[in-house]
């Protein structure tokens, strides 16, 4: 048994073949106005059927191979450019976040900053009355 659904070679019965005695002009593609054919002949042939695999193929032309080619190596191009905008969209996208995170700290250090300022004012206040009895010794 072939691994790869290799062909078989089969023995078929093609259609009755059919000849006109009459001088009537038939085509492949005209279609019988009669029921009965005048002579039927049937033949026995054994051909092989021919399936396109992966292993066999039928040769092509050049200049298909290169086009075919050429797609392919664009196509890859088309990913990788597409991989390559992705992971550019996600650092800006990293980056932003990273600047709104620094501006937010800031804004917290600035907060928290005049939060001190203001306490040291007001502990300064506070120490301008320590002293009043400097000079009595």
């Amino acid at each position: 048994m072939p691994l790869f659904g290799g062909h078989k070679e089969t023995t078929t019965a093609p259609p009755p073949v059919t000849t006109a005695s009459s001088s009537r002009n038939r085509s492949l593609f005209s279609r019988r106005r009669s029921s009965s054919p005048d002579i039927t002949t049937t033949t026995s042939t054994t051909t092989p059927k021919r399936h396109s695999t992966l292993l066999h193929r039928t040769p092509e032309d050049g200049s298909i191979t290169t086009a075919k080619n050429s797609l392919i190596q664009a196509e890859a191009a088309e990913r990788e450019a597409d991989r390559a905008l992705w992971a550019a969209k996600t650092k800006v996208k990293e980056a932003r976040e990273q600047v709104k995170r620094l501006e937010r700290e800031a804004a917290e250090e600035a907060r928290l900053a005049k939060i001190k300022q203001n306490e040291a004012r007001a502990i300064g206040k506070r120490g301008k009355h320590l002293g009043r009895h400097d000079h009595i010794v």
